[in-house]
């Protein structure tokens, strides 16, 4: 599975709002100048969490965005796979495969899709407020799943 730029971009951007907008909404513009972003294309991902109702906007001088739930709410699985869709590691995972009854490599892709999934769903928001809190990333125990 490659995660595009679309959906490392949306990940950032809800991060972003997670740690800016705890007190006020957080202007979109402000987030594709801080995540180095095309505001063109973080629009149109915005629009996207907006829909599936991932953040809330509001119009006008005080407007913005912001999480429509506590960050410890949303999981890293959620914001990738409303962007990315399914993120099965091969198509015979996300597809009805008429061979998978015999093919022993099933196993191995069955595997490695519930090791992404348990990373994935396994991190919220939360967490990676926290790691960034930590300030200084390379030092960071990564554990081993």
């Amino acid at each position: 599975m490659l995660i595009s730029a679309k959906g490392r971009y949306a990940l950032r951007c809800m991060l972003d709002i997670s740690l800016n907008g705890t007190e006020d909404n957080v202007k979109i513009k402000d987030i594709a100048e801080r995540q180095d972003i095309p505001l063109k294309y973080l629009e149109q991902i915005v629009s996207t969490l907006n829909k599936a109702g991932f953040v809330k906007g509001k119009k006008g001088p005080n407007g913005g965005y912001r999480l429509s739930r506590p960050p410890e709410e949303y999981t890293v699985g959620m914001i990738i796979k409303v962007i990315e869709g399914n993120t099965a590691p091969v198509s015979c995972l996300a597809d009805d495969c008429g061979r998978s009854d015999k093919c022993v490599s099933m196993i191995l892709w069955k595997k490695l899709d519930d090791a992404v999934n348990s990373v994935l769903d396994g991190t919220t928001l939360a967490d990676m407020m926290d790691w960034s809190s930590r300030g200084q990333l390379i030092e960071i125990e990564i554990p081993d799943y």
